[in-house]
């Protein structure tokens, strides 16, 4: 089984979420199990390739190494 992070917030009476790793695509629900599948759904759109443009977010390691 595959997993992904997500983050959600509520707004008036919905939830609002976006997967971490693409945080520019939003969508909602009025339950968090309603809000999954919404997010199933996107992931589904963006792998896929339905949704062009689509931005990633990466991880960066910028610690300095000491100098021998």
């Amino acid at each position: 089984m595959e997993t992904k992070k997500f983050t959600y917030f509520e707004e008036e009476d919905m939830l609002i979420g976006c997967l971490e790793e693409f945080p520019n695509y939003k969508t909602q629900g009025e339950t968090l199990e309603e809000l999954k599948e919404n997010l199933r759904d996107i992931y589904q759109e963006i792998t896929s390739g339905t949704i062009p443009h689509v931005r990633h977010v990466g991880e960066l390691d910028v610690a300095c190494s000491e100098p021998t």
